[in-house]
């Protein structure tokens, strides 16, 4: 009865007796509620889905059309005994030069990011090999990026290059059909990277040149030229 009394009057329950509502609870609740009703909209961190995989039969276009037209072509033209002396493409060589990372060292890492979309293939940092106190570059300073392509991935950018970059130049009037080494080495350049359609124009901080050298198994120039000629290179005449 004392204890009917005591709670009639708002007295304090009887020991042992049960918690206050929300007494339990752990402070700074509504942050964690806010936290389980992201996760369970899908509000965390996102993943970007893993690319999918290439069909095992795979092979690029320029490379079909390499053994099926280029390489007979070359054949008849030269008159080749052997399989193994018609030239072909072995590697292609990509370099960017960033003058600006002497004073800013993020522009070399943006000027990475930007060569790896355009080659899809993760490119490589170049050093100073030696100190210029002229320009302020010291010996290993990070100074520009390159990237060697081989395989399908060369292939590939080359139906790019050819087929969507050069025609995007401005003020295009072909490539210079001397720009052979005596080897059977070809080397262009490009002032303006963002020809290419990997690079959103929006996110560039600085336009850039490029150069490009394509590496053959030529014997000699007409040959190499010859070769390019075949992949629809666009040689002034």
């Amino acid at each position: 009865m004392a204890d009917e009394e005591k709670k009639a009057k708002g007295g304090k329950p009887a020991a042992g007796g049960g918690k206050p509502a929300g007494a339990g609870a752990p402070k700074g609740g509504k942050a964690a509620k806010g936290k389980d009703d992201r996760r369970a909209k899908g509000g965390g961190e996102k993943h970007a889905a893993p690319a999918a995989p290439r069909p095992a039969d795979y092979k690029p276009r320029l490379k079909s059309h390499y053994e099926a037209v280029v390489r007979e072509a070359l054949k008849k033209e030269f008159g080749y005994g052997n399989v193994m002396q018609i030239p072909k493409i072995e590697k292609i060589v990509i370099n960017m030069g960033v003058g600006d990372a002497v004073n800013d060292r993020k522009k070399v890492d943006s000027a990475a990011k930007e060569l790896s979309l355009i080659a899809g293939q993760r490119a490589v940092v170049t050093k100073a090999r030696q100190a210029i106190a002229t320009y302020k570059v010291r010996e290993g300073m990070p100074i520009g990026c390159k990237v060697t392509l081989r395989g399908d991935r060369m292939y590939e950018f080359i139906d790019r290059l050819v087929t969507i970059a050069l025609p995007r130049v401005k003020d295009f009037r072909g490539l210079n059909p001397k720009s052979f080494d005596g080897r059977g080495n070809y080397a262009m350049g490009l002032k303006e990277h963002i020809v290419f359609p990997e690079i959103n124009y929006d996110d560039v901080d600085d336009v850039r040149g490029m150069d490009v050298i394509v590496c053959t198994t030529a014997a000699s120039d007409d040959e190499a030229r010859a070769l390019l000629r075949g992949f629809n290179f666009p040689f002034r005449t």
